[in-house]
């Protein structure tokens, strides 16, 4: 049963189990946790594998870090007649149960969706995997590089240089997975207060990618699947002193970028006319303008560019970024204390409260971090968790 709900928390009293490990599943539920839900992830004794991923300071890396911010951390062999008893005890009262594994694993555990409905029909379950329920790949193991891919994502983030297809380098389709499960969590949840009984929500990282990219299908179905170059010459150039991003969406924009570089013949020429012309020749166009762009500073082509109105920004790095004075005067990324990996910059969500130092939302939990309060309120005591401790069945991160 819900609290009184808020526009801060509106999921205040709202019971979450999570039986996930990675990054897409964990950050469905995090984002429950930000809007004041108490969710309490089930880790494996020995850790989550992504806090093996990356660069670790203590028990945690960068990706586990993001996607777990302000939940309960309980370890459990769900393996052990002990553990999975917990897991099935705290399934039985949950709102909501997110879940990742192949099709079947949590099934084997007694912990599948329609073993957990016979004592808690009203719950929400969202099984996040990497092809879904159905069909000749679900049992492939996926990761977010392996999707990009697969989905043809890839394929659309070529290299003008090389021609190679290039991994995005940030995990955008384990993140977006995670934003469309919470989003069909939210809105289970919405109608749930007219319904008898709670769903089952099948998300994978496949149809995730997939959204993410349809105006992409799309474009390939109207253009017969030959590929396009879109709104050419925009791209990124080298500068002085770095690189910027240059865009157009008009032809008057060529126009003002020609007038800048100080060569207007260049709008006026019937090879760079239109956005067809251009892309047809692009490759001569870059040769010509290329070094134009080298012969300046980036801060003063953005002066320039500001001044005309056109679609452009130095390309930052990370620490740039962060020290940009707009993200400050945003609080974009705050500094908040992780356990052992100290001040860390934490990105704001949109529509949610901003991160902040003592603020249990703004905090991602060690392995067992909360396994005694969490078994504590089960019934056990002090004596029953330590041994529980003893014999691996659970963690403690005291």
């Amino acid at each position: 049963m819900l609290e009184r709900m808020s526009y801060e928390l509106p999921y205040k009293g709202l019971k979450v189990l999570e039986i996930s490990q990675g990054y897409a599943a964990p950050y469905c539920a995090m984002m429950l946790a930000q809007y004041g839900a108490e969710v309490i992830k089930i880790e494996p004794p020995h850790g989550d594998w992504v806090r093996g991923v990356g660069k670790a300071v203590g028990d945690h890396t960068a990706l586990s870090i993001v996607p777990n911010i302000g939940k309960k951390n309980l370890a459990l062999d769900l393996k052990s007649e002990e553990g999975n008893a917990i897991a099935r005890r705290l399934a039985a009262e949950a709102d909501v149960i997110v879940e990742a594994g192949r099709p079947g694993v949590a099934a084997r555990l007694g912990l599948g969706y329609d073993q957990v409905r016979a004592d808690n029909p009203r719950v929400i379950y969202v099984s996040v995997s990497g092809f879904g329920q159905a069909g000749p790949y679900v049992d492939r193991p996926v990761t977010d590089t392996v999707m990009q891919s697969f989905s043809g994502l890839m394929s659309v983030n070529r290299g003008v240089e090389d021609g190679v297809p290039h991994r995005v380098g940030c995990i955008v389709v384990d993140h977006m997975t995670g934003v469309y499960a919470f989003q069909s969590v939210a809105a289970a949840l919405f109608a749930r207060q007219d319904e008898d009984e709670g769903r089952f929500i099948d998300i994978s990282l496949m149809s995730s990618t997939a959204a993410l990219m349809a105006p992409k299908f799309v474009e390939h179905q109207l253009q017969d699947g030959a590929p396009r170059i879109a709104n050419a010459p925009a791209g990124s150039y080298e500068t002085k002193d770095g690189w910027m991003a240059v865009t157009l969406i008009k032809e008057e924009h060529w126009v003002k970028i020609c007038d800048c570089m100080g060569h207007p013949e260049l709008a006026t020429d019937s090879r760079f006319q239109s956005f067809d012309a251009r892309a047809e020749n692009l490759d001569e166009l870059l040769k010509l303008i290329r070094p134009i762009f080298r012969g300046r500073t980036t801060e003063a082509w953005m002066e320039t560019f500001r001044e005309n109105d056109i679609l452009s920004n130095r390309i930052n790095d990370l620490a740039s970024w962060l020290a940009d004075p707009q993200v400050i005067a945003a609080n974009a990324a705050p500094m908040v204390t992780q356990p052992h990996a100290g001040p860390t910059p934490i990105v704001h969500i949109p529509g949610t409260a901003p991160p902040r130092d003592g603020d249990p939302r703004s905090e991602a939990p060690l392995t067992g971090a909360h396994s005694r309060e969490v078994l504590a309120r089960l019934g056990y005591s002090d004596k029953d968790i330590d041994a529980l401790a003893a014999q691996g069945v659970t963690k403690l991160a005291e």
